[in-house]
């Protein structure tokens, strides 16, 4: 199959062209000239009884949400790869999902907002996603590609994290950060303090970490809700902003733990235990505990016993 690279503008100047992130989409039909991209939720044509009545209900719900369809033909059409997007771009407070078939077979990737009511076809580009994000998140169309180049600085900072290049890791994540996307930048300030940790910056380190806190933690109760409902759902959004959340947490309390601050640390991995009990199950969630429990026990030693 062809594949339709699609740089974004403005990275090359500062990444290095052997380890630009470049998203792709294989390239979708253009729009049929007799009809618009843009249908209400009762008029598109194709769409069953069935479907209609979930979207409605989906509709009645206080949250916005997107739906990604990735039913055969739009898989075929790079669905998958624009719900990646969407959801690297979506706000914390705009659940995605992916979706059975939108109707309009053919036309797609097909995506939908609701309560809205609004489906777009041959949402098939990065640029094509990011706008239809903006729409949702109700921002303006001038931080689109700002927003695309902040989310490639992320994915090659990544990329450079697991190389264990630290340092280069945090400056792409600092680029991405000053650009101020308008969904995702919660996660950069996690990952950022995870390379800060790293390097041993504490006091950076645990400056970010609390920053993610800040920028997520007011969608914590929804988070809390998200994540029991989609226990039952496939809620794409909702787990990886609980997840995000979690390690947030679980960050802070790395950092304590560095700078010897251990009942702060248990707190932050106590607040871990509240949002997702089954955490306590995580061969390194249990390591960091059991690690902790050794440091609290050494501290709580008479002097006399440490000999």
């Amino acid at each position: 199959m062809m594949m339709m690279a699609v740089v974004l503008e403005g990275t090359h100047s500062f990444l290095p062209n052997s380890n630009q992130y470049i998203l792709w989409f294989p390239p979708s039909p253009p729009p049929p000239t007799t009809t618009t991209n843009q249908k209400p939720l009762s008029t598109p044509p194709g769409v069953s009884k069935r479907h209609r009545t979930r979207l409605t209900k989906a509709a009645a719900a206080e949250t916005q949400e997107v739906r990604v369809c990735t039913n055969r033909t739009c898989r075929k059409q790079g669905s998958f790869q624009t719900l990646e997007v969407v959801t690297d771009l979506a706000p914390p407070d705009i659940t995605v999902k992916s979706s059975g078939c939108l109707g309009r077979c053919g036309s797609g990737p097909n995506v939908a907002l609701l309560p809205q009511g609004i489906i777009v076809n041959h949402c098939g580009t990065a640029a094509k996603a990011a706008q239809f994000m903006a729409t949702a998140a109700n921002v303006s169309d001038g931080n689109i590609s700002k927003s695309l180049e902040a989310l490639a600085l992320r994915k090659t900072a990544q990329a450079e994290f697991d190389l264990a290049n630290f340092s280069k890791a945090d400056e792409l994540l600092s680029l991405a950060i000053d650009l101020q996307p308008f969904g995702g930048i919660h996660i950069m300030y996690k990952y950022r303090s995870l390379a800060r940790l790293a390097m041993r910056n504490y006091s950076g380190a645990l400056e970010d970490a609390r920053e993610a806190l800040r920028l997520a933690p007011r969608y914590l109760e929804f988070a809390l809700r998200a994540l029991c409902r989609c226990r039952l759902q496939n809620s794409v959004t909702s787990l990886a902003l609980a997840g995000v959340i979690i390690a947030a947490y679980m960050c802070e309390g790395d950092v304590f733990m560095a700078m010897e601050e251990y009942d702060a640390a248990e707190k932050s991995y106590l607040t871990c235990l509240q949002i997702d009990p089954s955490i306590r199950r995580s061969k390194s969630f249990k390591t960091r505990v059991e690690k902790l429990n050794e440091k609290l026990t050494a501290a709580n030693m008479p002097l006399n016993q440490h000999e």
